[in-house]
């Protein structure tokens, strides 16, 4: 059931994903009940013959009328795309603030430098902050070309000179690097804006 309803709204989606907007859709399930200007009134009059037959919808943003002549299918078709677009919507926001990216947002840069900054946290919140670096090296990072870590400490600590491939083998040795760094090392009131410069320096770095 559930591939068959992806396959409906995978069908639906490529066929009206670009008409989904409330005028789109008016206009494909009726047409406007349109006013004309009656020279011998001196004024716009709006045509009444599709009074009383068929339904009519009018809009609260500018005031216009549609007169509603597609079948009860087509509603119903219509309902479904809508549906599956709010359900889309859904899951990307659910995506979007899941896990690592609930705190880092979503990495889209192809060649990063992550700088750390501890400053003077606690043991614990130490290891908090690197369990949530480890899960952005390995959910987001992964996926991208490049990266590099600095640890805006009194003499900065790179991971690596440049910015290295990515891999799992690369990724897995960040981690690690990342678990044996001693949070007791001394900071200084500049080494934030050092790492940062140093990061910067590099012309590859796009984040």
């Amino acid at each position: 059931q559930s591939l068959v309803s992806s396959s409906k709204w995978l069908q639906c989606y490529g066929l009206k994903r670009n008409k989904l907007s409330l005028s789109q859709i008016l206009a494909q399930i009726g047409f406007q009940h349109r006013k004309d200007y009656v020279t011998t009134l001196g004024k716009p009059v709006a045509s009444r013959y599709a009074d009383g037959l068929f339904p009519q919808y009018k809009r609260a943003q500018d005031g216009s009328v549609y007169n509603l002549t597609a079948k009860k299918e087509l509603i119903l078709h219509f309902v479904d795309c809508l549906m599956g677009a709010i359900e889309l919507y859904k899951q990307r926001m659910e995506w979007l603030t899941s896990e690592s990216r609930q705190i880092f947002g979503v990495i889209q840069e192809r060649c990063i430098v992550i700088v750390l900054d501890f400053g003077t946290a606690a043991p614990t919140e130490f290891d908090l902050c690197r369990d949530a670096l480890s899960m952005v090296l390995v959910e987001q990072v992964i996926q991208i070309a490049r990266f590099n870590l600095i640890w805006a400490a009194q003499d900065l600590m790179k991971w690596q000179q440049k910015p290295t491939p990515v891999s799992e083998h690369t990724v897995q040795a960040a981690v690690m690097w990342l678990w044996k760094l001693d949070h007791m090392t001394a900071v200084s009131h500049t080494s934030s804006a050092e790492a940062l410069l140093e990061a910067m320096g590099d012309e590859a770095v796009s984040s």
